[in-house]
């Protein structure tokens, strides 16, 4: 699932896919925004990556979509 992450003051989103689903992501950022802690989050390739929760942006978590293969019909 695709995750794009906005951090305050910082005109690039950061773009991962995550291995969890949508309710899995959004209780980690939850926590990581309430609490102030950090975000943690690995993607699909093993990466870990973290974020301050106190410059969190904003959170876009995509829907799960299988991805298309080949050059088959639309």
């Amino acid at each position: 699932m695709e995750v794009k992450i906005g951090i305050q003051n910082i005109g690039r989103e950061i773009v991962l896919e995550s291995p969890q689903d949508a309710d899995a992501v959004a209780k980690v950022v939850a926590e990581a925004i309430t609490k102030g802690t950090e975000l943690r989050l690995t993607d699909d390739k093993g990466r870990l990556i973290i974020i301050p929760g106190n410059v969190l942006g904003y959170v876009e978590i995509g829907a799960e979509e299988a991805r298309r293969v080949g050059f088959g019909q639309f």
